[in-house]
């Protein structure tokens, strides 16, 4: 029996990490500026994450939601410290995937309503619904084609107008800023805008926080930026800083009814405890002020490199792009350099995705690496 191949892989097998560094079975060491698709937030075994999760470990590991899990009411009473998202639930789940199917469902069951308005260059995830309201026609099956969606362009007020004026649209969902798709961001006009017009159709607006959450852009999520407030968000990668969780947080005004949703491990013990440590690492490290002044500092350094045509993003979710295809440039980096970044729907592109506790020195070893290929 063999794996059922589906990642084109890097010859490179991982042993073990710390921090902001990946050490192979080889005793190769590498900077990681990806984190695994922006998952590691605060870093590679870092001693809260560790002592967490083992502490957790030694009391009860896992018991269903038919329970009193006490750590999940925790969570939920930390992020909304922190994010200071008022008057919100939290449901708890397994992966970005999910968070954003049960936004969907929730959507559907609040507004009676099927259609949903999703945005050109999309990603929300691999599962079903989440596939459905992704573009990208590549990797959609049939039953995928099934969801109903329509993908209009961001910052199109015309049709958005259009679409929601139908009343059938139970939901609008937009990213903040696209991950996959290439570090694209609507304007806060535009977003604005839906929220307005969501309201004046009853129809909810959904936030995909599920890379550009917990404190990724230099706010808890990248949607505060805009001054609205949306019906669900979702999240989850840098949640967990690599364990698998993912969690919805709903308005009070959608109420909830029993058995309406449903998760065999979402929020159990050692979720709950992943999730703890990185909120309270964010906390006492100052993470999403670092966020902002290494963005700062990564802006200022790596635009003397006059080959680069565009600095994308914000925060620690930025993008370097180019004027030929990244791909070559980003397989130098692994093997020459050591040095993890990541691709996107945009060839021409290169994702900078590192734990949010990342120095300015890390930054330095990235310029000269790339002065080095660019030259």
């Amino acid at each position: 029996m063999s794996l059922f191949k589906v990642y084109p892989l890097y010859q490179m097998t991982p042993s073990h990490a710390k921090g902001c560094y990946v050490y192979d079975n080889k005793g190769k060491k590498y900077l990681d500026l990806y984190g695994g698709h922006a998952v590691i937030s605060i870093g590679h075994s870092h001693p809260n994450y560790v002592n967490g999760l083992s502490n957790q470990l030694s009391k009860i590991g896992f018991y269903s939601n038919y329970i009193i899990n006490d750590l999940q009411a925790e969570v939920a009473k930390q992020i909304i410290n922190q994010s200071k998202c008022k008057n919100y639930n939290l449901f708890m789940c397994n992966s970005g995937a999910e968070a954003n199917e049960n936004a969907l469902q929730i959507a559907s069951f609040h507004t009676n309503k099927s259609r949903v308005i999703a945005f050109k260059n999309s990603f929300h995830g691999r599962s079903n619904a989440a596939l459905g309201i992704t573009d990208n026609k590549k990797i959609k099956s049939k039953l995928n084609k099934l969801i109903d969606v329509t993908f209009l362009d961001f910052n199109d007020k015309k049709g958005l107008l259009n679409e929601i004026s139908k009343n059938d649209v139970c939901a609008v969902i937009f990213e903040s800023i696209q991950g996959v798709g290439g570090l694209d961001q609507p304007s806060t006009d535009f977003i604005k805008f839906i929220s307005e017009l969501c309201k004046k159709h009853s129809t909810c607006v959904i936030a995909d926080e599920v890379q550009s959450g917990f404190g990724r852009t230099g706010d808890f999520f990248a949607y505060q930026k805009h001054d609205i407030k949306p019906d669900i968000i979702c999240m989850a990668k840098g949640m967990g800083n690599g364990f698998p969780v993912g969690g919805v947080l709903i308005k009070n005004s959608i109420k909830s009814e029993l058995g309406m949703l449903g998760t065999t491990f979402g929020g159990n013990h050692l979720a709950c405890s992943a999730v703890l440590a990185v909120l309270k690492t964010i906390k006492e490290e100052g993470l999403m002020t670092n966020t902002k002044e290494i963005e700062n500092y990564f802006r200022t350094k790596i635009s003397k490199i006059k080959s680069i045509k565009k600095i994308k993003g914000r925060g620690l979710m930025l993008g370097l792009e180019f004027d030929f295809e990244a791909a070559e440039l980003r397989k130098n980096l692994i093997f020459k350099h050591k040095i993890f970044t990541g691709g996107s729907a945009n060839k021409n592109l290169l994702r900078i995705l590192p734990p949010l506790n990342i120095e300015r020195k890390h930054i330095d070893m990235l310029y000269k690496a790339l002065k080095i290929e660019l030259s």
